[in-house]
């Protein structure tokens, strides 16, 4: 199925220039004459994200996929195996999934094309513990911080966050929603 640039969104698998890729963002910019469409796509074979400007008309073959809940068990030489929610045990490259098992997840999404896993993604929302920042400023109002996760990804915390603590993180804008005790 095609479809035209405008009616794509964040989520939706393309072929562009012979290759799978995601949409991970997706904006509308419109100027006097016509409306162009700038995505963010990441190629699947490569992990490569690539920045397009293309014509609001211009179309896209949308590739059918199947969405399915994983569990995360082991890696095997050039591969990471998974679990279905059934029992079923499903294998899939390693660059396919490193960026997903960056953050810790009982369940993950996976996508199968072609009855093939091709990409895994990791729940919207993950638990992390902060490994670094500054000492928390009692009596500090709204503010943030710098700060260094259990996974080595640097954040933005408030300032009465420790080292220790376990924060609430988006992993898909990395913005902190809330502290968890």
């Amino acid at each position: 199925m095609h479809l035209p640039a405008l009616e794509l969104r964040p989520g939706v698998l393309i072929d562009y220039e012979g290759r799978r890729a995601f949409v991970i963002r997706w904006n509308i910019l419109r100027n006097d004459r016509r409306q162009f469409v700038q995505m963010k796509i990441k190629d699947l074979e490569t992990g490569r994200v690539t920045e397009l400007k293309e014509n609001g008309d211009t179309r896209f073959e949308v590739l059918d996929k199947e969405e399915i809940d994983l569990t995360h068990s082991y890696r095997d030489g050039p591969d990471e195996v998974f679990f279905t929610m059934e029992g079923e045990e499903v294998r899939c490259p390693v660059a396919a999934a490193e960026d997903a098992l960056v953050w810790p997840s009982d369940t993950y999404r996976g996508f199968y094309v072609s009855q093939q896993l091709v990409a895994v993604n990791p729940p919207r929302y993950a638990v992390v513990e902060v490994t670094e920042t500054d000492p928390p400023m009692r009596g500090a109002g709204t503010g943030q911080k710098d700060a260094v996760l259990s996974n080595g990804i640097k954040v933005k915390v408030g300032l009465l966050t420790d080292i220790g603590d376990k924060v609430r993180v988006d992993t898909e804008s990395l913005e902190v929603k809330e502290r968890v005790s």
